[in-house]
């Protein structure tokens, strides 16, 4: 009998530690699950009460949502803006850095003067959800208070720089008065593509709204 009950307990021991070994592995899975960074199109699954992305509307009308993100350069948006005012559009959301803001002022005065939706595209142009909560909070805020001096207005949307974002990062920019903005297809734009095939790419779904990244449609309006 002897044999059999240290036989039994050795299988005992190692079953535990099995079993320890596997809730252990599953917390961790729950735990990145959970803070999850979507850096191409998955949203981010939160409770009703938590801040959540925006990726697109829902709506039975055809209709689009222009954005156009600006972290560097000045030779795309004066054409961008020229194209816009050509074709009418009378809505459109940009969202600028503070640096590139505040080495472009005047670009900034047209847009606002344009009547277009000016939101915050960080500070620094790095993925967040790799800072600490308060390096976080330092670029949202830095960002906020340069766009304020601008514009005149505090804005209230934000993408963040290559669309990178966990909950920590969705948390802060809620707590500091900004909904976060993702983009549900891509313009492809920054790739450089053909001019003939970007618009394709980006207007041949059939889904109602759209967030665009930037403006790589804006001849096919």
């Amino acid at each position: 009998m002897k044999p059999f009950l240290v036989l039994n307990a050795k299988l005992w021991k190692s079953s535990l530690i099995i079993m320890v070994c596997v809730v252990f592995g599953l917390g961790v899975l729950y735990g990145e699950i959970k803070n999850l960074s979507p850096f191409q199109s998955s949203p981010v699954f939160a409770a009703d009460e938590e801040p959540k992305a925006i990726y697109s509307v829902p709506t039975k009308q055809k209709m689009v949502a222009l954005t156009f993100d600006i972290s560097w350069g000045e030779k795309r948006p004066g054409p961008i803006l020229d194209i816009l005012e050509e074709k009418g559009v009378k809505k459109a959301t940009f969202f600028l850095s503070s640096p590139w803001a505040q080495s472009h002022p005047e670009i900034v005065a047209r847009i606002k003067e344009m009547g277009y939706e000016i939101g915050s595209h960080g500070h620094k142009h790095v993925n967040y959800s790799r800072l600490s909560d308060p390096s976080i909070r330092e670029q949202i805020q830095t960002s906020d208070r340069i766009l304020q001096e601008l514009t005149g207005s505090k804005p209230t949307l934000i993408r963040m720089p290559n669309g990178d974002f966990d909950k920590r990062v969705l948390n802060i920019a809620d707590s500091l008065g900004y909904t976060v903005i993702q983009w549900d297809t891509d313009s492809l734009d920054w790739m450089n593509p053909v001019p003939n095939i970007c618009p394709c790419e980006s207007t041949s779904s059939k889904r109602p709204l759209k967030y665009f990244k930037r403006g790589g449609t804006m001849r096919e309006l």
